[in-house]
């Protein structure tokens, strides 16, 4: 593999995970009480606690994307 295709990989593997953590927040937004109704029929959880869930799974999320996709590709930028 060279340093051009896994520079490639890691950009779109960016892109891809930005688009992800952007549609999970927007539906979260736009459709949280259908998303409240449907979880708690499953687990027994305070709004705040759903909440929270969410929001710790977003940030973790986007850590994750930037440290293993979006520094490493920039690296890559900065080398060659």
């Amino acid at each position: 593999m060279t340093i051009e295709i896994l520079s490639s990989i890691l950009g779109w593997a960016t892109v891809i995970n930005l688009s992800l953590i952007t549609v999970w927040f927007l539906v979260f937004m736009f459709y949280h009480d259908a998303l409240f109704r449907l979880h708690s029929k499953w687990f027994k959880l305070p709004e705040e606690r759903f909440d929270t869930i969410h929001y710790t799974g977003m940030a973790f999320y986007k850590i994750g994307t930037y440290l293993f996709n979006f520094v490493p590709f920039l690296a890559i930028q900065i080398v060659t």
